[in-house]
């Protein structure tokens, strides 16, 4: 794989965490949440897992992101996710993409990019500000047409 950077790599080798991350949205998408999901990964092992809960918890904050740092947090007793990567659905909205930065999470891999919502590709560009305090690695397309899929379908279905 000439050119391609050492994290891509890791990731190519293990694309399961991202199918772990599309099981939590669908599994966020049978209770009705908007199908996003995340897991939190550190050292080729799952640490936390997520998917949307706003409507359940009654929580505007309860993204799948927020929810996995969370409780990778707690899982590792600490507040700063040094060494973890992050894939999630789909692209990070401006708060989720805050708390990645704080949380100095290494690397971020997500699915479908969110042209009107996202933060990292998309609108605000959070990691290119230059009041942003820590910048993950960001792979982004990563079984986007499945997680585009998802989320097409679930809005589709709401609509009918």
């Amino acid at each position: 794989m000439a050119g391609t950077s050492p994290a891509m790599t890791a990731f190519m080798a293990s694309p399961s965490f991202m199918q772990l991350a599309l099981d939590e949205a669908r599994a966020a998408a049978a209770r009705g949440e908007v199908p996003v999901g995340c897991v939190v990964v550190r050292d080729g092992a799952v640490i936390a897992s997520a998917g949307n809960r706003t409507l359940a918890d009654k929580d505007p904050t309860a993204h799948a992101e927020m929810l996995a740092i969370r409780a990778a947090a707690t899982s590792l007793g600490s507040e700063r996710l040094t060494g973890c990567d992050l894939y999630v659905t789909l692209e990070p909205c401006a708060m989720c993409a805050a708390a990645m930065s704080f949380a100095r999470v290494r690397r971020l891999y997500f699915g479908a990019g969110d042209a009107k919502g996202g933060a990292v590709e998309n609108g605000g560009c959070f990691f290119a500000q230059p009041t942003c305090h820590h910048r993950p690695e960001v792979y982004s397309g990563i079984n986007e047409s499945d997680a585009a899929t998802l989320l097409k379908d679930f809005f589709a279905a709401r609509r009918s």
